[in-house]
């Protein structure tokens, strides 16, 4: 059975098309993408506004959701990442499965209203609260993908390898113990999901070595020689170079900078994902664009946390391939990660329109196209473009916004990504061709928010 819409406009590989036939079949893939028609076919469904492809989100800690504007006081004198990490472990050390599953699928309600159609969930909280195994040791993973497909979101699910607390192997913190694992036992939990959640076009596996302090050489060896075993290909992410710290203990400790040791070291390439990646220099940024591997980009929570500002002019000038992710969920927002992309670039040399090109002047439109193609490489997962073959995962926007009626579509991206007036333009999302938000109403909304307080309840009780 052939599924189809209308659109009076979309936004197609290379731009904006008019009249535009859109065909998915019932895998949720899309069959068929026909601009310029004539007019619309007898019978078919038109869509409510213009149809934009939609947003990959390239990282993300779930459970964080729930803590988000908890942390926003002077925890000592020289307050930093550092010490909001400690804040973030005791409020980890309090969720239970049912906690998890509430905040996870708010969370993706909140990222499908958004435009985000798809994640890849960083998830390293897998153990009890006193660090022993439950029965099924993918218990917490499970869960998480239970509420991306419960919420309609698609994912890729990337259980975390956490094995030391600093560079030199040096054994984990007590209030690390929900996280550690070897390397067997994180296939093991890959391999149990898939036997129990088999991938399929909405869901896929990968995993994620969490930082170069958080495993070893010889433990990151074994671990993607495992992967490769059961999943060749599939994504690799890891955090790397997102403190001046983290940077200083690896040179310390290594004689090398993160960046610079991962690429002397491993065949890092398109598969990966290296999140953050904010302090390398430009032997580092050149060499990154070079790998052809993916930045992920995480602006709303590298600026809560005062990590720096990535070199992201020299690096797109590069052909540097990127993506954006909500982290922390400071923020859940795609337009906000662009928009807070540029702007640091315009604070850094005092310029606008810093991260245009030759080729495209309007900045929104390149670093839409950019987030995109880098968001999807990062999913492993035929996303991000409405073209043939790919998901049926599409945003519309509302053309009577404030910010969007009158204008001519050229502009339309720019006044979706830097005008912040009122409601989101967002007006309907679509996800392997199921409608899960309608009318800036998630399908589920009112039950899942219920939960959502339900966990939140528990969680913040006598914080």
């Amino acid at each position: 059975m052939t599924n189809t819409l209308f659109a009076d406009h979309a936004y197609l590989p290379g731009g904006w098309r008019r009249n535009v036939l859109l065909e998915w079949d019932a895998t949720g893939t899309l069959r068929g993408v026909t601009p310029d028609l004539a007019q619309a076919p007898k019978g078919v469904a038109y869509a409510a506004g213009p149809l934009m492809p939609g947003m990959p989100n390239l990282h993300s800690h779930a459970f964080q959701r729930a803590m988000a504007g908890l942390t926003e006081y002077r925890a000592n004198p020289t307050d930093s990442f550092w010490s909001w990490r400690d804040l973030m472990y005791r409020f980890a050390a309090r969720i239970t499965p049912d906690d998890l599953a509430a905040v996870a699928s708010w969370l993706y309600v909140e990222m499908l209203k958004a435009g985000y159609t798809s994640v890849c969930e960083f998830h390293y909280v897998h153990h009890a609260q006193d660090g022993q195994r439950y029965t099924s040791p993918a218990e917490l993973a499970q869960r998480v993908v239970k509420a991306a497909e419960g919420s309609g979101i698609g994912m890729t699910m990337l259980p975390v390898l956490y094995q030391y607390s600093g560079f030199g192997e040096q054994a984990p913190r007590d209030d690390q113990r929900r996280f550690i694992n070897t390397p067997d036992q994180l296939l093991a939990i890959v391999e149990s999901m898939r036997r129990f959640q088999p991938e399929h076009g909405a869901l896929r596996y990968g995993v994620a070595p969490h930082s170069l302090r958080a495993v070893s050489q010889d433990s990151l060896r074994v671990l993607l020689e495992g992967l490769d075993a059961v999943l060749p290909h599939a994504p690799v992410h890891i955090h790397i170079a997102e403190q001046t710290a983290e940077v200083d203990a690896c040179l310390a400790a290594e004689g090398a900078r993160p960046l610079r040791w991962l690429l002397d070291r491993f065949d890092v390439n398109a598969r990966w994902c290296l999140v953050h990646a904010t302090h390398v220099d430009m032997n580092e940024t050149l060499a990154l664009a070079k790998s052809g591997a993916v930045a992920g980009l995480c602006l709303t929570t590298e600026a809560n946390l005062g990590d720096g500002i990535f070199p992201a002019r020299d690096y797109l000038a590069a052909q540097g391939a990127f993506g954006i992710g909500s982290d922390s969920h400071i923020g859940v927002d795609w337009r906000a990660e662009l928009r807070l992309l540029e702007y640091g670039q315009r604070l850094t040399r005092r310029e606008r329109n810093v991260l245009a090109s030759p080729e495209t002047a309007q900045v929104a439109d390149r670093l839409f196209d950019a987030a995109l193609a880098g968001g999807a490489r990062a999913t492993g997962r035929a996303v991000g473009a409405l073209q043939e073959g790919a998901r049926a995962d599409w945003l519309v926007l509302d053309a009577q916004h404030p910010s969007l009626t009158q204008q001519h579509p050229q502009t339309w991206l720019s006044s979706v990504v830097f005008c912040e007036h009122g409601e989101t333009p967002v007006r309907d999302v679509y996800v392997s061709g199921e409608q899960v938000v309608a009318q800036r109403r998630h399908r589920d909304e009112t039950r899942l928010y219920a939960d959502y307080r339900k966990a939140l309840h528990h969680l913040l009780a006598d914080a």
